[in-house]
């Protein structure tokens, strides 16, 4: 993919020729750590991979145990990009392209539950068991108004969070829950979504040309089916390029 690149947006995105990435590695469906190499694979890297080459940068994949602390690292300066759920609290630091791929988030609730939809959920005496500071997390914030908010660091605690404290309901990504309701018996994924996590490319908000060069960038890998070449090489299963 060949790409006109100003030289004021190169600048802010690679200076010195080096592009520091911020990756969330607790987003599972797009990244995963070879356990012997430490090697990072997956549709993020890739995509990386992909910024480096036409900005002409050497990467530098910069790891963050979930996606707060990836937020966190534009304040302090620590990543030029970072691949990160699109938040509006988040965009107060972050200038963010348009989505790149999508996941849906939704609700496991246990065997016996009373609870039938997704409109149900919303009610006093609920509580939901949800990895904290996650794009869905920062989502159930602003719109929740009765039930309540049982944060865990991470994923996979959160779903221990929901089984040993039994709570009413566990919130997540749709393939994760689809692995989660295996290991429940009796339990249920609730039909539908509330919300799509629109995975996008970020850089700090002061990088205006950076930022504005990265939108373009973004419709073009979309636009060339590279993001949907990914998806199918990494077997990932449940999510989709964003319209």
């Amino acid at each position: 993919m060949k790409m006109q690149i100003p030289e004021n947006a190169r600048l802010e995105l690679a200076p010195g020729g080096k592009l520091r990435v911020g990756v969330n590695l607790g987003n599972f469906l797009l990244v995963n750590k070879d356990a012997a190499s430490g090697e990072l694979r997956g549709v993020v890297p890739d995509l990386a991979l992909e910024l480096g080459r036409v900005l002409g940068a050497r990467v530098d994949l910069v790891e963050y145990p979930g996606a707060g602390q990836v937020a966190d690292g534009a304040k302090a300066g620590a990543w030029d990009v970072g691949f990160i759920g699109a938040e509006p609290q988040r965009a107060e630091e972050i200038a963010f392209t348009p989505a790149y791929l999508e996941i849906p988030a939704t609700y496991l609730v246990p065997a016996g539950s009373a609870i039938k939809s997704i409109a149900d959920v919303d009610r006093p005496g609920i509580r939901i068991a949800v990895a904290a500071r996650s794009a869905y997390d920062l989502y159930l914030s602003r719109n929740l108004k009765h039930a309540r908010l049982m944060r865990a660091e991470g994923i996979p605690a959160s779903y221990d969070l929901f089984v040993a404290q039994k709570l009413e309901v566990l919130s997540g990504l749709l393939p994760r829950l689809s692995a989660d309701v295996s290991r429940l018996p009796g339990a249920r994924i609730l039909e539908g979504r509330f919300t799509a996590i629109q995975q996008a490319i970020g850089t700090p908000k002061a990088r205006a040309a950076g930022a504005a060069w990265l939108r373009e960038f973004v419709a073009q890998i979309k636009a060339s089916g590279l993001v949907a070449r990914a998806i199918e090489r990494h077997g990932v299963k449940g999510v989709s390029v964003a319209p």
